[in-house]
């Protein structure tokens, strides 16, 4: 007991010692309009009352200052005191139209004020109209913010608002700032000569791009000649993105504040204007581009013997698609047939190499939604990894780590320079655990007595359950027993790939650390580097926006399933149960890898379950019927909430499930 009040007295002491304190954090609205800001290694949130919000919306990064030090049990309290950055400045909701101004109700399920909106700023909008605002100003002590309308939405088109929802509501904008295309506008398409003169000039080298068949910002290229008997020359030629956006301009802070294009099904918010993605920095075929490119010397056996890091002037000679390119690898013939298959060959044997030094082989399977011209989804498609991806990923991924490897090297005073590495650490053991215990009741053994011998265990795991009943459920498990992959200066390595260091250097159209990669590099090369104290926290708002854009990817996939399986609510289908709950288990269907949810309460005519975590299962009480992830079910569509983005089924009886008797039978016996 003495211990107890001591712990709860030093709790007390700490808590005391803040009042006053300044903290910096993530304001939370709940739906009932209270506030806590979640301050990293913070134990408990700060509770800010509405009051105290002073202009702060949800989502907000805001500096906090303690009033309440939570003294006698009760938690800390405080108020905004700065607005550090916006998750979000424009949203969607109604105008209200009066007759001198109008107001803009936002549509959010947190609470929020309404955007008083001159009539300047309507933008021919009408009353009732369904609009995108944005937030121009609202200075602390303003009783109301004040709000410009960005567009008018389309009634008739439910996609349209809902996909730029999405993107909205995980912080990412509809359109660059106004400067930002200005300084945009102003770099000249035309490449100068004296441009060219200091770069190695590649141009009539065999180059080309393989690459999805709607690509328009082509952002790598490949070249390819012999040099003596057994060498080959190979350069990877990357869109030299730093050119042309310059640090700390409107561009570049615009491109840092999205930090990554979001692929939705239907369209692409791309990190940097249209004009600076498919024209100016792709990589398109018969034209002359600017490069910062990795030129390799590799022998037969995929064995580096030499590399060139610097800037180059590339021309594309042919632009392939993935179909293409696969045909050619299957069919031996076509276009450049000997060049395609000598580099497929060599990319097969850098891959096999590879997963031998321990990288682990998870498959991958894409799922891409086949759209009307509204938007409506018509069909599904599952896209895998071919040898033409094969081909592509493993060049990237040779320089990515060639890079990194070369930054690696150079040292400041005896410490590394500070690098944005893309790392991913060892797995966790507490979710291993788990995992190898339900990995065994399938029979399969698992060595977790070191990292190697964890990575050797799965690739085993990956290769005999191919093509089994449990392959999907095992990946899906193993790839969440996975630590996240992030950017940082701290290089602990890839995991996952099996590279001492790895960093993203191949795709600066798409990913803002892919331009502070060739910046550095350029530096390094140019014996020029500054070391920049604040690159931990840009790596760590590009790792954030990264994991806004999986959700805003994954939302925008869950919201077209929805939409497609509405067409089939009523019928029956196969599918294997994906994820468990106390509250009931997901199934995807095997015909069109669409999740829903079979909830508990819908089982109850059949028998009360109880989740079971160990075994990632549901099991009734009477009957002892399990719904384990992996098993096959057979479901029913029964509702699909598109505002919601849910689907809801219900488990169909097979002819095999009798239904257990029930409880209060059992009792009268």
């Amino acid at each position: 007991m003495g211990r107890k009040n001591n712990s709860t007295r030093k709790k007390q002491k700490s808590q005391s010692q803040n009042a006053g304190k300044s903290f910096k954090g993530t304001l939370d609205i709940t739906r009932s309009g209270m506030g806590f800001v979640i301050v990293p290694d913070n134990d408990t949130d700060i509770l800010i009352r509405p009051n105290d919000f002073h202009t702060a919306m949800h989502g907000d990064t805001v500096l906090v200052k303690i009033k309440n030090d939570g003294g006698g049990g009760r938690r800390m309290q405080g108020e905004v005191v700065k607005i550090l950055e916006r998750k979000r400045t424009e949203f969607i909701g109604q105008i209200q139209l009066n007759e001198n101004f109008a107001f803009f109700i936002p549509e959010s399920d947190k609470p929020m004020p309404d955007f008083f909106i001159p009539l300047a700023n309507l933008q021919k909008a009408k009353n009732d109209d369904r609009v995108v605002a944005k937030l121009v100003k609202w200075e602390m002590g303003d009783k109301r913010p004040v709000g410009e309308v960005v567009s008018i939405l389309d009634a008739e088109n439910t996609n349209d608002a809902a996909m730029k929802e999405i993107l909205l509501e995980n912080g990412f904008p509809l359109e660059f700032p106004e400067d930002a295309l200005e300084v945009a506008a102003r770099i000249p398409d035309a490449i100068s000569k004296s441009e060219i003169e200091n770069r190695r000039d590649v141009r009539d080298i065999l180059t080309f791009t393989i690459d999805p068949v709607d690509a328009k910002d082509f952002d790598d290229a490949i070249s390819f000649r012999k040099l003596k008997a057994g060498i080959f020359e190979i350069g990877v030629h990357i869109a030299d993105v730093s050119h042309y956006v310059e640090p700390d301009n409107a561009l570049d802070k615009a491109a840092y504040q999205k930090a990554t294009s979001v692929y939705l099904p239907d369209r692409v918010n791309p990190m940097l204007p249209e004009h600076i993605s498919n024209v100016l920095c792709s990589l398109r075929p018969n034209e002359d581009k600017l490069t910062f490119s990795a030129i390799f010397q590799i022998n037969a056996k995929a064995e580096v013997k030499q590399v060139w890091f610097g800037r180059t002037v590339i021309h594309s000679d042919r632009r392939f698609t993935y179909e293409e390119a696969q045909g050619i690898i299957e069919s031996k013939e076509g276009d450049h047939a000997e060049v395609i298959l000598t580099l497929n060959d060599l990319a097969q044997k850098m891959r096999k190499r590879r997963f031998a030094k321990g990288a682990i082989n998870f498959s991958s399977q894409e799922v891409r939604f086949r759209l009307d011209e509204k938007g409506d989804p018509i069909g599904i498609m599952i896209k895998e990894s071919k040898e033409a991806h094969q081909l592509i990923e493993e060049f990237m991924l040779l320089a990515n780590r060639y890079v990194a490897e070369h930054i690696a090297k150079i040292k400041v005073k005896n410490k590394p320079l500070p690098f944005p590495y893309r790392i991913h650490d060892t797995p966790d053991e507490e979710k291993l655990l788990p995992f190898i215990a339900f990995a065994n009741k399938f029979g399969h053994k698992f060595d977790n007595s070191s990292p190697e011998a964890i990575a050797a265990s799965f690739n085993t795991l990956l290769k005999d359950v191919h093509g089994r009943p449990e392959q999907h459920v095992l990946e899906q498990l193993g790839i969440r027993t996975m630590a996240k992959a992030k950017y940082t200066i701290e290089n602990v390595g890839h995991y996952g790939l099996g590279f001492e260091h790895y960093c993203h250097f191949t795709s600066p159209i798409r990913r803002y650390p892919d331009v502070m990669v060739h910046r550095i590099l350029a530096e390094v090369l140019d014996d020029k580097f500054i070391v920049d104290k604040k690159l931990e926290d840009r790596c760590k708002h590009c790792s954030e926006r990264e994991r806004a854009a999986m959700e805003a990817e994954r939302a925008a996939n869950k919201y077209k399933q929805v939409q497609y399986m509405r067409n089939f609510v009523g019928e029956d289908f196969d599918g294997v149960i994906s994820g468990v709950a106390s509250f009931g288990f997901w199934v995807e269907t095997v015909e069109h890898k669409c999740e829903g949810l079979v909830s508990v309460s819908s089982l109850l005519e059949y028998d009360e379950f109880r989740h079971m975590e160990s075994d990632y299962a549901l099991v009734g009480m009477r009957s002892g019927k399990k719904f384990r992830m992996g098993d096959k079910v057979r479901i029913k569509v029964v509702a699909a909430n598109l505002a919601k983005r849910q689907l809801d089924y219900d488990w169909v009886l097979g002819v095999e499930d009798e239904r257990p008797e029930p409880r209060s039978k059992k009792r009268k016996k």
